[in-house]
């Protein structure tokens, strides 16, 4: 699993290299973004790598955005395939993401 991490205009943008997202790569992931959680921060999610997302990758997401608005901070979930796209529908979970078709626009959401 290979995490990138870059900064445009202020905003994080988490690049997630993995094609799961499961019980062993979540807590690493975790890892990785919990430290860039700051006041007011604005973060991207990028998901374009990753095919399949267990409940354990939902709870890192639901826990990083629990971080994220305790903090007035903005996440944005990008690049969604169709499979998890639809989980977190029928889960509800998408109901707590602003989401986008790529970094690109999801940058233009934040600035």
């Amino acid at each position: 699993m290979t995490i990138n991490i870059k900064k445009v205009s202020g905003v994080n943008i988490i690049e997630i290299i993995d094609n799961n997202v499961d019980s062993r790569t979540a807590p690493k992931i975790q890892e990785e973004i919990f430290p860039l959680i700051e006041l007011n921060t604005k973060m991207i999610v990028d998901l374009s790598q990753v095919s399949y997302m267990s409940s354990a990758g939902l709870r890192m997401l639901l826990s990083s955005y629990r971080q994220v608005t305790a903090k007035n901070g903005k996440i944005i979930l990008v690049s969604l395939s169709e499979e998890i796209k639809d989980t977190m529908t029928i889960t509800g979970f998408l109901d707590f993401f602003n989401h986008s078709e790529n970094a690109v626009t999801g940058l233009a959401l934040l600035i």
